[in-house]
């Protein structure tokens, strides 16, 4: 395609209906406050409402049978209110704990102190390089993206590593290396929540929604493990699903490249397959990631190990899931010291303290957000209003015959659809899973199905939303292959692959979970049974 095609191509895709929907979905979404702005005023908000709601004693009937946990002594619920002496003295006694307590604070920052081994030492990205770049001609699109998949384990490296990778690599097989971008970038963000290993997303959304889902049954437990059965078999369609909008649809549009339309820094660009002496330490950081699970499977394989369940015997339910956070921590932090040990990245204890302490200091932002979003949380549960909106939508659904699988097509849609302007996967969770998980699960699902339909939705459309923190990122590395590229044609280009994975990821889902009767994960329930 010549460089006038590609001028005309930004110009048509930033016309046209969709293109002002987007810009639209755009505006609106600047409209919104920074999220930890958003936190406080709706925490604020639900200590307002409650007051209201609270004066008008507005309650609904407990749907749960007598003799249940957590049932009301009376059979009703009501919404509490927080603007009286009770509700005040509330608010200021549990501001810490609240903080202090909220799940997935402490559980991601254990996983991260791990991974951030891993990250500091080269390991990941050296793992990364050497897997994309000893793939064949033929198979390196599956490669891109499968890599860009489980790239979410190290949280942003996929974004400042393997797509600017992508584009180098394609560029070099004289394939059109804004293709290689956008392979790379649906793999690292519209797969985003598929892995074959657990990642710091993970604990961070269970607890999210063991909190929603105590507002039905307080006894729920909801692990990182729940959805990794299907977030593992999904990596593989994902990888296939990209590959084919890669080479089918995206790569055929964008045509043949035209150097003249790049910038003149993309020359200078360059990236190194891994050296002998990193080939070397990646070995040895295999064998010791290998024998660290061998001995994790020591404790829980056999039918005595130490951490199976010790009233059943069985893994579910064990210390060892239960424990996971730990694992996490353990089976990236040795691999990752002793890669650098051997690649010279880590030579003793405090380079990996100071390892830890980057990526500690880097979660300033989060832990602030999290202060507000505990708030927020803590405030729905205290005044009831997420199980009252829970019954009553319940009851909605159930009056509009909705109450079967189909529910989920619309709530992969609705959580796609506010992903556009809510990019943070746990904000945006933190928000509706209150809502939503008490709702689904009073028309008979379980919390680890609704998790995994909401992880559909909430990733599928990160790739066309400008509210995505990377997304300035992305369209800076097209620039350097097309320098007068819009917003528009970085959207246009990636909009098949936002299509074909809602679709396609929806229809695993079904597929995995109603056809087959398959678990989401690791003793997780389908139908949730009080």
């Amino acid at each position: 395609m010549s460089h006038n095609n590609q001028d005309s191509a930004s110009q048509s895709g930033n016309g046209g209906l969709f293109s002002r929907f987007l810009a639209t979905v755009e505006w609106l979404g600047n409209l919104l406050p920074h999220p930890v702005t958003l936190f406080a005023l709706l925490s604020l908000f639900i200590v307002l409402l409650s007051g209201v709601l609270g004066y008008f004693d507005v309650a609904v009937a407990d749907p749960r049978p007598e003799g249940a946990k957590g049932r009301a002594a009376d059979g009703w619920i009501e919404v509490i209110s927080l603007m009286s002496a009770e509700g005040l003295q509330r608010i200021v006694t549990g501001l810490v704990t609240n903080f202090t307590g909220f799940a997935p604070l402490g559980t991601v920052l254990v996983a991260l102190l791990g991974v951030s081994v891993a990250e500091h030492s080269g390991l990941l990205s050296t793992a990364m390089r050497a897997l994309v770049m000893n793939a064949s001609k033929r198979s390196v699109t599956f490669t891109i993206v499968f890599a860009g998949i489980i790239s979410n384990t190290a949280s942003e490296l996929g974004y400042v590593v393997l797509i600017p990778l992508a584009a180098m690599i394609f560029h070099s097989l004289g394939r059109h290396p804004l293709a290689g971008l956008a392979a790379a970038f649906a793999g690292v963000s519209a797969g985003y929540s598929a892995n074959l290993l657990l990642g710091t997303v993970d604990p961070l959304l269970s607890g999210i929604t063991e909190a929603a889902a105590h507002m039905v049954d307080p006894e729920y437990s909801v692990g990182p493990e729940v959805n990794w059965y299907f977030m593992f078999i999904s990596t593989f369609v994902i990888a296939i699903m990209g590959a084919m909008v890669t080479e089918k649809v995206v790569e055929p549009r964008l045509g043949k490249y035209d150097e003249s339309g790049a910038s003149t820094t993309l020359e200078k660009q360059s990236m190194q397959p891994p050296s002998a002496n990193e080939k070397r330490a990646l070995l040895w950081a295999g064998v010791a990631f290998a024998a660290v699970c061998a001995l994790l499977a020591l404790t829980v394989v056999p039918e005595n190990g130490i951490l199976r369940n010790p009233e059943t015997g069985e893994v579910a339910g064990s210390p060892f899931l239960k424990g996971i956070v730990a694992f996490i921590f353990i089976t990236f932090a040795v691999p990752g010291f002793v890669y650098g040990k051997l690649a010279g990245t880590m030579k003793n204890d405090r380079d990996v303290i100071d390892a830890m302490s980057k990526s500690m200091g880097a979660m300033g932002l989060y832990i602030t957000l999290v202060f507000f979003a505990a708030q927020f949380v803590a405030f729905f549960n205290w005044t009831n209003l997420g199980t009252v909106l829970a019954v009553k939508g319940a009851t909605l659904l159930k009056a509009m015959g909705l109450d079967g699988p189909e529910v989920f097509i619309i709530f992969i849609l609705m959580c796609g659809i506010v992903n556009l302007s809510l990019g943070s996967a746990s904000a945006q969770w933190a928000v509706t899973a209150p809502i939503f998980v008490p709702m689904l699960m009073l028309i008979g699902f379980a919390p680890e199905v609704i998790q995994a339909a909401y992880r559909i939705g909430d990733s599928v459309t990160n790739v066309i939303s400008p509210m995505m923190s990377y997304f300035g990122l992305i369209l800076a590395m097209a620039a350097r292959y097309q320098k007068n590229i819009g917003m528009g044609t970085l959207i246009a280009t990636m909009l098949p692959y936002s299509l074909v994975f809602m679709v396609g990821w929806t229809v695993l889902f079904y597929v995995w979970v109603f056809f087959f009767g398959m678990p989401v994960g690791p003793g997780a329930a389908t139908y949730y049974q009080p």
